[in-house]
């Protein structure tokens, strides 16, 4: 168990430039936008629109609702820096084992008493754990940063903000966040086994495998579906297979798998909010879907340990 931490953090350290570096940098740049926007609105309207819209809700008593906005922004700037982070482990996961062997390192490796199992799980592990962990704190805190920024503007209008931001759940919203981390694992595990299959295999190029196996298989299915009169099945053939190969690190993914919602109402923030509890996302475990992609991921992931051990590009 000792050995698996320190292979998961020297994955982490090796590549702190796109598990660190790149959602901190995604994070700044939402700040960034988002202050400029308010920059704009202060000097081009002098403040007046953000004081009568501003009191307009204040004094409504909708701070349940204000509140609900608030835990809206942590998850809308968490989602944004999350899909950087998915961008991220993409290519780690397309360069995770090829670029062992391309440069020769995998040799050194191997002379050390670490299995291969042992290895690739770790390169596992940091692509749908630690990654979408990082982003996710570093999500929140970015979402944190700009609801102060808020606060402050409003309360340089002359606004007392405390009792609205009582109304927020900043705890409540990265607790959601960091539990629903196991359930995008298990999303994400085909898309990940994919592209670890095709590092482990391809002798070259693994980017145009991986794309090109998934998408030209789509394209066939689609001719024999437009030949049979059976669009349906190429549907799902895109949605179910090629989407879960290229797709499946995007976040909230498994949506599509999720309970309907019922009685929504778009008007009420804190309501919209409560349906996309934690019960909501994780209904997406009834499905057969979520299953037949893990246990595809599974396979592959067993096929990539299996090439690693035996491929030999000399």
């Amino acid at each position: 168990m000792k050995t698996f931490y320190w292979l998961v953090k020297r994955e982490f350290w090796e590549h702190k430039g796109g598990f660190i570096t790149a959602p901190i940098v995604a994070g700044i740049i939402c700040f960034l936008l988002n202050a400029m926007l308010i920059a704009f609105g202060e000097g081009h309207y002098g403040g007046g629109d953000f004081h009568t819209n501003f009191s307009m809700a204040y004094n409504s008593e909708n701070l349940a609702q204000a509140g609900a906005v608030i835990d809206g922004l942590l998850y809308g700037v968490t989602m944004m820096v999350m899909i950087v982070t998915a961008i991220v482990v993409f290519f780690y996961s397309l360069g995770s084992l090829y670029d062992d062997r391309r440069d020769r390192s995998i040799l050194f490796w191997k002379s050390l008493p670490l299995s291969d199992t042992s290895t690739v799980l770790s390169k596992l592990a940091s692509a749908v754990i630690v990654a979408p962990a990082v982003a996710v704190v570093v999500g929140v805190v970015a979402g944190l940063a700009l609801t102060i920024m808020f606060a402050g503007v409003a309360t340089f209008h002359g606004f007392s903000l405390w009792p609205l931001l009582m109304q927020a759940h900043p705890i409540k919203v990265m607790i959601n966040l960091v539990l629903l981390i196991p359930l995008y694992a298990l999303w994400a595990l085909p898309t990940v086994g994919w592209l670890m299959l095709c590092s482990a295999w391809a002798r070259s190029k693994p980017f145009l495998w991986a794309i090109a196996l998934p998408v030209g298989s789509g394209v066939l299915v689609g001719w024999w579906g437009l030949m049979m009169g059976n669009g349906g099945f190429t549907s799902l053939y895109w949605r179910h297979v090629v989407g879960r190969l290229l797709g499946g690190l995007t976040p909230g993914g498994w949506m599509t798998e999720t309970s309907k919602l019922v009685h929504f109402d778009g008007d009420n923030p804190a309501s919209a909010l409560e349906k996309f509890d934690l019960t909501y996302h994780y209904s997406a475990l009834a499905s057969p879907a979520l299953y037949l992609g893990v246990l595809a991921g599974v396979a592959m992931i067993a096929a990539a340990i299996w090439f690693r051990r035996w491929r030999d590009d000399s």
